[in-house]
């Protein structure tokens, strides 16, 4: 078995957060798939051993069981050394874009990208409100990301693993793309970095089963 386990689906845009820092630093993993789609992490017998919310990504390492991608991405910063800070004042920074991308960029994302791709509920109202709160966000990471190559400090940190990891998926979100220049720059910014993959190159479970 691997160092680090990760439970996740190719699907996942918060797995993907771990997955990639895991990939790009090296480290010895391996995922584990997750059915979700059919109930996986919603199981009694799931949410006992492994994450009593309910929810994808778990990392296994070194007898622990670690939820929730921001903390996942905090404990690889201390364990592999890799997309950490330089000081307390960066430090601050990067939780501050965490917390940005949890609350603002992935939630309204994920959940557009959900209804129009898995559940396939049309274009509604709520789907029309989702967009709008998730191009609001954007238009905040767009004009942060000026004369930037990176989100904090110059260099790609966990603040840019977080915030990019839904965004590989532009056709899916069903959002155009085009006018936010710098994110696109900043997404090839972060492709370029060796080792790199996309997440459906990344995690198992793609693509779905009719």
């Amino acid at each position: 078995m691997a160092e680090y386990v990760l439970h996740c689906f190719a699907q996942s845009g918060n797995a993907y957060k771990p997955a990639l820092m895991l990939e790009l630093s090296g480290a010895d993993w391996e995922p584990k798939w997750n059915d979700f789609f059919n109930g996986g992490s919603r199981a009694p017998d799931f949410r006992e051993t492994y994450n009593e919310m309910g929810e994808i990504p778990v990392l296994e390492h070194a007898g622990l069981k670690l939820t929730q991608s921001g903390v996942i991405l905090d404990y690889l910063v201390e364990k592999l050394g890799t997309f950490g800070w330089t000081d307390d004042t960066e430090r601050r920074e990067v939780l501050r874009w965490i917390l940005f991308d949890n609350h603002k960029l992935t939630s309204y994302t994920a959940t557009l990208r959900y209804l129009r791709i898995f559940a396939k509920t049309g274009e509604t109202e709520v789907v029309k409100w989702l967009e709008g709160r998730a191009i609001g966000a954007y238009k905040v990471l767009e004009h942060h990301l000026e004369g930037r190559d990176f989100v904090v400090g110059g260099k790609p940190t966990i603040a840019d693993l977080s915030l990019c990891s839904y965004l590989y998926w532009p056709e899916e979100i069903g959002v155009d793309f085009a006018p936010f220049k710098n994110i696109n720059r900043w997404l090839g910014n972060i492709s370029a970095l060796p080792g790199w993959k996309a997440p459906y190159d990344l995690m198992p479970g793609h693509p779905l089963p009719a």
